[in-house]
């Protein structure tokens, strides 16, 4: 077993950490020194702020970011297997189809759950309350 040097690797580390200390010394020395309360106010596509950035959000927002990172992930997973599916031949066939299979039975489960709906749920009216209602 041969080993390699090490000094193209410390000369890699010492070359990034000397760029990183010369991009932290350029940007205190060129920066602006004034500091005005407009300077410290947060901009957010030159609106002004109209209110705090500390509001409660939905749990339907943070369903919607999961489902997005969970199909986002398949899609991945389906396109490597798809650029390699000669080689993996017939046993990433299988793998790719139980995982596939796998992901349309949550689907069908989060649905039938009603995780997927993002409005109210309507409600069911009994004969007897059509009955009232007239």
């Amino acid at each position: 077993m041969s080993s390699a040097p090490l000094w193209p690797f410390a000369l890699f580390i010492a070359l990034v950490i000397g760029l990183v200390l010369f991009m932290l010394a350029a940007s205190w020395l060129l920066g602006g020194r004034r500091r005005d309360r407009v300077t410290e106010e947060p901009y957010e596509s030159g609106m002004p702020l109209t209110g705090s950035a500390h509001i409660r959000l939905s749990i339907k927002y943070y369903l919607i970011a999961m489902f997005f990172v969970l199909f986002d992930l398949e899609t991945i997973f389906l396109v490597t297997w798809a650029a390699a599916a000669r080689e993996s031949g017939w046993t990433g066939y299988v793998a790719m189809l139980v995982f596939v299979v796998s992901l349309v039975v949550a689907l069908a489960y989060l649905w039938r759950e009603g995780a997927l709906d993002c409005g109210p749920r309507p409600t069911r009216e009994s004969p007897a309350d059509k009955e009232r209602a007239r």
